[in-house]
Formats: structure tokens, C-alpha cells, sequence
């Protein structure tokens, strides 16, 4: 096959994105659908071209308000989600000390890249375009104009070391050449098409293009609300069309014979702005991938995009919406009563402007029938029984229970393993979507792990919290990172409270399983304890293993250069134990002058158990 020309390239992406779109335009206009359902514009459907249209009212007195009842389900339903999604933390490959200590270090990166892109908010937005669109994808790139400067160019331009940056990307931005493919790793191509101003592809790409006509979502008010008397207006999703700007078209393709690390090719208008490999190396065995991962809502089967609990509560709120606004307008009729009037014997106009007012006079043609009230049939309960029917149908479509929805206690008369029991069994209903979260959450650790690993070629300094509150500086690269075996962290792994934590491990303490074969309560076990109740500072000054285990860990690395000492408060078993796990990790292994290293310490060891020794004999002559 002969190799396009750029001009040829460009038209072929440009075809490939336009036919993606037009395969799903019907996609998309539910996705729509269920964003202004969610807004409050819920007199909306989607019409037989895929646009979304809205209803007008038929007649003046009609009452066509909203009692929106999807928003505060999916509220819950986010909240409840991100709630139990726990912390992430990193295996080590091996039991070396060396991969033990490189893993510590990744979770502190992790913790760090959380910490400064606030990727509790990032996971929170995601979820939210989750649970309305049934789909979102992260996009975990490298940005070579992030982190600190390190020099400058011949031009004055500040050069910077890099840093991983993670974005939320809308289902509205992808395009995957199968839309039967249920999951990412079966995608062959993608396509994220987004819509940037031309002066940043100018000052990213350094190529100037002509900018064209983008349409994009922005929020406007509708019209057409309210009931008899007054009008009322909600958000809506509108389509508008923005000025400067150009859609950014990046095509991702998985590697093949032709192009081994795959392809990548940007263009933007009718200019080709990249055209090589796929960027990163982020593969479970080291190959280049997509940088993007897949949330869903609930799964469909056969199909690339998950589906919103939203799809199957419009028809319930539309039902909902109708029931309450018949049940007003019989009230208007009831309160404002309808007047039977013979042709001719009144003033019709001037009763339809004035109305029946208290004390008005009535004036008829003498000789005509006189004007009467026309009774309303009474309200049958089937009005009632259908508005509490539709409102648990909510519940049961949404997976959404009692228990989440109210903020008052109505269970005061259950015991505590019924109330656990209804707590496990409404995180059940929502397992599929709090499942996806955590793979996603997972995913993107690794994802960012294998970029330090692929770009953190300059050391960088970390800021670590140390034990008794103090800050270690710890200068590292890509070398140091030899594990991302990302796993969650159990210890987080709860859908307890904090109130409910205290009780558990208080029953723990009073059926003795916390204290030790002596029978007492541990400093090690006190700290645990406090840590898992939240007030993990208050055992910080009394911490003495802790603070023996740092000064043994700090005489392995000074062994090589200086003496070791023995101080009279030292506690020999730990040192002992911390010296012979150095001796026999591979740290010690890779020094050059290893062997001289490993006869100091055995040396200093030695002299750690001849004064353990006469401690034990002291304690047992004095009857200790």
C-alpha cells in the first residue's frame, strides 16, 4: 500500500471522524436527553432526525411545571459511588528491601500526583458524566510545560522537567471505530475529537489554521413552564456554535505489523499537526497503548457505551410529572370554579376579565336561565395511589433506597445487623458502577506510575510526612520506580463510619483480641487502633518501636561511611532484627564495598546481643 500523502491524510481522518459521528448521532441525542432531564427541562424527547426538541404548552390554563425527581437520585447515587471508593496503595514486586522501599515510594507519588491535580474532585466530575451519560473516560497524558523549570532555551523560553495531568473526557468527545466492543482493549482505533481556540493549537503546534464551524453544548433558559397565571423557566441544554475555534481530531491506533508502537496522527481544520507512534508506554507488559480509561454506569451488552439509570427513569418522571400537574389543574377548577352562562344574559366579556370575585354582583338578561357553577367530579384516590406507585418506582429503577435518600432516622426500632444488612444490600444495588470506579481509579495509578516511569528522567524532590511529624526530602527518578502493581487499600475499604469503626473495635477490645499473649495492650497495637478511629497524631510522641526501627534503618545507610554506636537506650531486638533484614536484602548486594559493609554490621550485631544478653540475665536476677 503506498503511503498517503499529508493532504490525503488529513481528508482520511477527517472521513474516518465524520462517519464515527454520524454512527452514533442517535447515542448522543440521549445523552442529551438525559442532561436537560436531569437540569429540569424534562418536557424534552428526542425527534426522528436524533435532535432534541421540547413541548409547548396547548392551552394557556394548562399546568406544565416540573417536580424533578431524577436529580436528587443520581445526587445520591454520586455521592454514594465516591464514597466507596477506597485509596490506592502499591505492592512490591518482591520481598527485597529494595522493591519494598521503591513501592513505598510510588504510593508517596501517588499520594503527591493526588494531592496537587485534587484527584478527588477529578474522580467525582467523572462520575458524574457517568451516572448522566452512562459513560466517561480519563485521559492520563504527560505535560512537558508542567513542573518546575529547569532551564531555558536560546529564545528565553523556560524548560521544564514534565508532570502527568489527568482530564475528564465526555463521552461526547470519543469515537471508537466499533461500537460493539464492549471493552477498551478490543477497540482497534479511537478517536477523541475536541474543540480548541486556534491561538493554543498556534502556540502548541506552532501551525496556524482558519478557524470553523464548531458546535458545542451551553446552557440557556426554556419557556413554555409554569401553569395558569404565571409562567416558569428551567435550564436546558442548547446547542450554539463557537466562534475562533477548530476541532482537534487525535487518532489512536493499536500497533500493527506496519507500525509496531502504534500510530498516532493530530490534524486540525485541513493541517496535519502530528503524525508518529503512540506516546506513551503505559501497557501492562510495556507496550503503547490508548491514555485513556473507561467508567461506566451499568454495562449493555454488545455495546462500546455503558447506559444511565437516567434512560429508564424519564418515563417514570414523565408519568410523575403529568399525575401532579392534572391533580393542580383540578384544584384550579375546584378553587376557581367554571361558570355555566346562557348565550346573552351576561356581560361574557367583562366575566372574563373581572372573574368571580368575592361580593360581585351578578347581573342577567331578566327572563334567562341564571348562571351556575358547574360541579367538578369528585377526586378519585386512584390520583394518590398513582403518585406513591410512581414514587417507589423511582426507587426500584434507580437503586436508589429509603435508607440513602432520607436524612432522618426512621429506623429507630431495627437492630444493629438489620440496619448492616440494609446498609450491604444498598451498596449491592449500586455494585456495578462502584465496581467500575475502582477499576478506573486503579487503572489510572498504573497509568500514572508508567509515565514517572517512562518521562521522570530529571530527579525530582518529594515531600514525605514522616513518623512523629516530620517532613523527609526524598530526591528520586525513574530508576526508583520498580513496582506498579497498584492494589486498594484494604484499611479504607469500609463502608463504616467513623462512629460505627469505634464501636466494632471497642467490642474487639472488650473480647480481649487486641491484646498480646502477655495480656497487655500493646504501644504497636495502640497506635493501630487510634490510627483506624481517625486520631492517628495522638500516638505520634510515644511511638518508641517507631523510632527505634528509624535509627537501626538510619545506621544501615551511615554503616558504609562511619562507625556505628551503641547508645544505652537502644532497643537490641529491633536493631538486631532492622541489621539482619539489610544484610540480607539486595541493597547491600549492589555496593562495592558490600562485604566490608556486611562484617561492620555483623560486628555491631554481635554487640547488640552481648548487651541484650545481660539485660535478660539483670531482669532474671532481680526477679523480673
Amino acid at each position: 500500500m503506498s503511503k498517503l500523502t499529508t493532504k490525503q491524510l488529513v481528508e482520511a481522518v477527517r472521513a474516518d471522524y465524520n462517519a464515527r459521528r454520524d454512527a452514533r448521532m442517535s447515542l448522543e441525542a440521549q445523552w442529551q436527553l438525559n442532561i436537560n432531564f436531569m437540569m429540569g427541562n424534562q418536557y424534552s424527547y428526542v425527534a426522528r432526525n436524533n435532535t432534541v426538541r421540547e413541548d409547548e404548552k396547548q392551552y394557556f390554563w394548562q399546568e406544565k411545571e416540573v417536580f424533578n425527581h431524577i436529580a436528587p437520585m443520581i445526587e445520591t447515587r454520586i455521592s454514594k459511588i465516591c464514597s466507596n471508593t477506597p485509596k490506592v496503595t502499591v505492592i512490591p514486586a518482591t520481598t527485597e528491601e529494595a522493591d519494598i522501599e521503591s513501592a513505598k515510594l510510588s504510593k508517596e507519588i501517588l499520594n503527591s500526583v493526588s494531592n496537587r491535580l485534587n484527584l478527588v474532585d477529578i474522580e467525582k466530575t467523572a462520575t458524574t458524566w457517568s451516572e448522566i451519560c452512562g459513560t466517561v473516560f480519563y485521559k492520563v497524558a504527560w505535560n512537558t510545560n508542567s513542573g518546575k523549570m529547569v532551564a531555558t532555551d536560546d529564545y528565553g523560553n523556560s524548560i521544564r522537567e514534565g508532570d502527568v495531568q489527568v482530564e475528564v473526557v465526555s463521552p461526547f468527545e470519543i469515537f471508537p471505530d466499533n461500537l460493539s466492543c464492549e471493552r477498551m482493549e478490543d477497540v482497534k482505533s479511537l478517536i477523541h475529537a475536541r474543540a480548541v481556540d486556534i491561538d493554543q493549537i498556534k502556540s502548541e503546534w506552532g501551525v496556524d489554521v482558519n478557524a470553523e464551524e464548531v458546535h458545542a453544548f451551553t446552557l440557556d433558559n426554556t419557556q413554555g413552564l409554569g401553569g395558569l397565571g404565571y409562567d416558569a423557566r428551567i435550564n436546558r441544554v442548547a446547542n450554539s456554535e463557537l466562534s475562533h475555534h477548530c476541532v482537534v481530531i487525535e487518532r489512536y491506533e493499536r500497533a500493527t505489523k506496519a507500525y509496531p508502537n502504534g500510530r498516532l496522527t493530530i490534524i486540525a481544520g485541513d493541517k496535519l499537526l502530528f503524525d508518529g507512534e503512540l506516546p506513551y508506554i503505559n501497557d501492562e507488559l510495556n507496550q503503547r497503548t490508548f491514555p485513556f480509561v473507561k467508567q461506566i454506569s451499568n454495562y449493555l451488552p454488545g455495546s462500546f457505551f455503558g447506559v444511565s439509570v437516567i434512560d429508564r427513569m424519564i418515563p417514570v418522571q414523565r408519568a410523575y410529572n403529568a399525575i401532579r400537574n392534572r391533580k393542580h389543574e383540578y384544584f384550579n377548577r375546584a378553587v376557581m370554579n367554571v361558570l355555566a352562562v346562557e348565550d346573552g344574559s351576561v356581560d361574557t366579556d367583562a366575566l372574563e376579565v373581572e372573574g368571580l370575585s368575592p361580593g360581585k354582583v351578578l347581573v342577567y338578561r331578566q327572563g334567562s336561565k341564571v348562571p351556575e357553577i358547574m360541579q367538578n367530579p369528585a377526586m378519585t384516590i386512584d390520583f394518590d395511589a398513582e403518585e406513591e406507585r410512581l414514587l417507589s418506582e423511582f426507587k426500584t429503577v434507580s437503586g436508589v433506597s429509603d435508607m440513602m435518600t432520607d436524612s432522618y432516622a426512621q429506623y429507630t426500632s431495627m437492630s444493629g445487623v438489620a440496619l448492616e444488612l440494609l446498609a450491604e444490600q444498598d451498596i449491592s444495588r449500586l455494585s456495578t458502577a462502584i465496581d467500575s470506579t475502582k477499576l478506573a481509579v486503579k487503572i489510572v495509578a498504573k497509568y500514572i506510575l508508567r509515565l514517572y516511569k517512562q518521562f521522570a528522567v530529571i530527579p525530582r524532590l518529594l515531600k514525605i510526612n514522616g513518623e512523629n511529624n516530620t517532613i523527609q526530602m526524598y530526591y528520586w527518578d525513574q530508576n526508583e520506580i520498580s513496582s506498579d502493581d497498584v492494589v486498594f487499600d484494604t484499611s479504607t475499604d469500609t463502608n463504616d463510619s467513623l462512629g460505627q469503626r469505634r464501636t466494632m473495635l471497642l467490642d474487639l477490645i472488650k473480647q480481649g483480641l487486641m491484646y498480646d499473649q502477655d495480656g497487655k495492650f500493646s504501644q504497636s497495637t495502640r497506635k493501630k487502633c487510634l490510627d483506624l478511629l481517625g486520631f492517628g497524631m495522638w500516638e505520634n510522641s510515644i511511638d518508641l518501636p517507631t523510632l527505634h526501627i528509624n535509627r537501626a534503618k538510619e545506621e544501615n545507610l551511615a554503616s558504609e561511611n562511619k562507625e556505628l554506636e551503641i547508645l544505652p537506650i537502644d532497643n537490641h531486638q529491633i536493631h538486631i532484627d532492622e541489621h539482619t533484614a539489610y544484610i540480607l536484602g539486595s541493597d547491600i548486594k549492589n555496593k562495592i564495598n558490600s562485604k566490608k559493609i556486611i562484617e561492620k554490621l555483623l560486628k555491631h550485631i554481635e554487640e547488640h546481643k552481648k548487651l541484650l544478653q545481660a539485660e535478660e540475665k539483670n531482669k532474671i536476677e532481680k526477679g523480673e
